[in-house]
């Protein structure tokens, strides 16, 4: 409101100060906010559409084969050793079909 308050030079200046700050929001929004929430969505689909047999990787680097699925945990095989770890859906990072599909779509990149 300090702002509005001072800039006195006539209701042109106020008009145009406001329009440039809707200007930087929508810029902010289709630039950082939008691109985060699809990635977000994206994500919770992968996760929810979990079955087992599936290879993953959680955000800590583990990777192993999906043997259980519940709602909200998923419990998976790592190695030949056969330790079975259970964690929450939310800690899984990516699946072996999305890391493929991203590799292709990078190649298809580069080849233009």
């Amino acid at each position: 409101m300090i702002i509005f308050l001072t800039a006195s030079s006539g209701a042109a200046g106020g008009s145009s100060m406001i329009l440039m700050l809707i200007a930087m929001f929508a810029v902010f929004y289709f630039f950082m906010i939008r691109p985060e929430n699809k990635k977000k969505k994206k994500a919770e689909e992968m996760r929810n559409s979990l079955t087992v047999g599936e290879e993953i990787t959680t955000i800590g680097g583990m990777t192993g084969k999906v043997v259980q699925v519940t709602e909200d945990t998923v419990t998976f095989e790592t190695g030949e050793d056969r330790v079975r770890i259970q964690i929450k859906k939310w800690a899984i990072s990516t699946t072996a079909k999305m890391e493929a599909a991203e590799a292709e779509a990078a190649n298809r990149r580069k080849k233009r």
